[in-house]
């Protein structure tokens, strides 16, 4: 309890995800209290050695004393495994409560943020907060407000015992507030530059072709350097505060307790107090101030803990779980597309403006326009990759949020511009990784690309594996299992951009015969082209151009009107789209 309460004080998912570990966190409370009792055992015993059986050189007081501390100190040492098994499993509970949770937060911020940054933040925080559980830091933050039960102890054995030792613990209680405040700001730059570090790494692992073929390999370094030098020295600065306060404590600690053995001698001399009385204080100051040591010690580990739970709590937070909906019964009708308005992610600008019409089922589309006219956002908001900022999608009526995004999917068939498979098998690929799904219908999505024959003659067929990213194929491969994959299950709306950018003759005519198949089976097509040749299996053209629909008629009636304007052609080097 205490821990959670050190993490955070907010509401938030995560403290529901821990509150359901009270069980779990009252146990813990319950064991701290036993094993800091316990923690008397050592000073009671000393005590008693030196103030009963050194007078009365009693040995078999003595044996009898050291069978009782003996028995303390093993009922010490099972409670400190049980209680740190415990605080594990609160861990193992958190993470497997927050995990999926998490999972579907880095997915749904990767559509509506821009790309810089590290992309799995949430999934690091989370992994900080689970290592800080199941590490020291918990147990020396529980036992740290004990100090001032053993303090009231050894106010018992004497007031200026007390007094000594308070006056120590609150010099320590204020080193490690100091510490608290002054990791604050190198723990966030530290984590701060981590991100942009761990970011840095992966483009210029995925980029390494270009990088190489370009001869930017020494100022990739250089930029890597420079920010590795401010990462390393922000890690430095909390170094040498932790370090530093950390030393501070220790050594202060150290001193007290000889101070305490200073007073309790005078104590002796003056006839106030027994001479076991100096040994127990100075034992049981020793044991009282570990925690604030180990506190200080695992500050690091708390502060990062800490603001990772801020974090990923304002993240939750931001995007709350998607509420449970009623299934739709999957559409037949149309799509209706009204006054669309989209905002990339990170952009202030709209890629799409107020955009508007219908598509009827069994229809096809052909988007086409310049460059940066807003055709690949215009699917993005199609298939709800970005959610509008104005305006409405609507699939038989019912706009996109109304759909569970799982429910949805299996009604969209999409192929961005940029193929990724993901890592496993052509099969696994195709069938978007359904456990369920039938070899009927991953051969069926096969034949409607006309992939059959192609993956026949891979080394392992449908076995065969894809590798990250779908590495193992080449581009007009992974172009062509997309394909299969976005027509998987017979979907009523497929979207296609640049289908045809990787593919040779004989895969423009398997896409141009899959979507006259989706339109013969009643769903709707809608296709980004850049070749002309890509047009013939549509009867619809919608023209975009700086952001806006400019026309969408049939396609015979929109080439006509292109014909001869330049700004509206597509890509340079193709003949004129009339020409299709």
């Amino acid at each position: 309890m205490g821990v959670a309460r050190g993490l955070s004080e907010e509401r938030s998912e995560l403290r529901a995800a821990l509150s359901r570990c009270r069980t779990a966190l009252i146990g813990v409370g319950v064991l701290s209290t036993a094993l800091n009792v316990l923690l008397l055992g050592g000073s009671i015993y000393m005590m008693l050695v030196y103030d009963m059986v050194l007078p009365s050189r009693s040995v078999p007081t003595l044996l009898g004393l050291l069978l009782m501390v003996a028995i303390v100190y093993v009922f010490q040492s099972v409670l400190e495994v049980i209680r740190s098994r415990m605080l594990a499993g609160i861990a193992a509970s958190l993470d497997a409560q927050m995990r999926g949770r998490v999972y579907d937060l880095v997915h749904r911020l990767s559509l509506r943020r821009a790309s810089d940054g590290d992309g799995t933040q949430p999934i690091s925080d989370l992994d900080q907060i689970r290592n800080f559980l199941v590490g020291s830091g918990p147990a020396a933050l529980i036992d740290l407000p004990w100090l001032f039960f053993f303090i009231g102890v050894l106010f018992l054995f004497h007031p200026w015992l007390g007094v000594t030792a308070l006056a120590g613990g609150l010099i320590l209680i204020g080193l490690t507030f100091a510490t608290d405040r002054l990791s604050r700001r190198p723990t966030a730059a530290a984590t701060m530059l981590g991100a942009t570090r761990a970011t840095l790494a992966q483009t210029v692992r995925r980029d390494a072709e270009t990088v190489h073929a370009l001869g930017m390999r020494r100022r990739a370094a250089a930029g890597w350097d420079e920010i590795s030098r401010h990462f390393l020295a922000a890690q430095q600065r909390l170094t040498e505060v932790s370090g530093t306060l950390g030393s501070a404590s220790k050594i202060f600690r150290q001193f007290l307790q000889s101070g305490v053995l200073t007073v309790g001698a005078l104590l002796v001399i003056e006839g106030k107090a027994s001479g076991g009385v100096i040994f127990a204080g100075s034992f049981l100051t020793a044991r009282a101030l570990a925690p604030v040591d180990l506190a200080i010690a695992n500050w690091r580990s708390f502060i990062t803990a800490r603001q990772g739970w801020a974090r990923l709590s304002d993240m939750l937070r931001a995007l709350p779980a998607e509420p449970a909906r009623i299934a739709l019964p999957p559409p037949r009708l149309r799509l209706a597309v009204e006054h669309l308005t989209l905002i990339p992610p990170g952009a202030e600008a709209p890629s799409v403006v107020d955009a508007s019409f219908v598509l009827e089922a069994g229809q096809a589309v052909g988007v086409i326009g310049p460059s940066a006219s807003g055709k690949s956002s215009l699917v993005r908001g199609l298939v709800g990759v970005w959610a509008p900022a104005r305006g409405a999608v609507r699939i038989d009526g019912a706009t996109l949020d109304q759909w569970a995004s799982d429910d949805l999917g299996r009604h969209i068939g999409y192929l961005p511009q940029s193929v990724s498979l993901m890592d496993g098998s052509v099969a696994q690929n195709i069938a978007r990784f359904d456990p369920a799904a039938s070899p009927d219908a991953i051969i069926a999505a096969a034949h409607q690309a006309r992939l059959h024959e192609l993956i026949l003659r891979l080394p392992h067929g449908y076995e065969t594996q894809v590798g990250r990213g779908g590495e193992a194929l080449s581009a007009g491969q992974r172009q062509r299992v997309a394909l299969a994959r976005a027509l998987y299950g017979d979907p009523f709306l497929v979207v296609l951009d640049e289908p045809n950018s990787n593919l040779d003759t004989e895969g423009e005519a398997a896409l141009a015969a899959a979507i006259l198949q989706v339109r013969a089976r009643g769903g709707i097509v809608v296709l980004v082209a850049h070749r002309p040749s890509a047009l013939r299996s549509v009867d619809l053209v919608l023209l975009m151009q700086d952001a806006r629909v400019q026309a969408f008629a049939p396609r015979d009636e929109v080439l006509k009107r292109v014909s001869g304007r330049a700004g509206a052609l597509p890509a340079a080097g193709h003949p004129p789209l009339e020409d299709a």
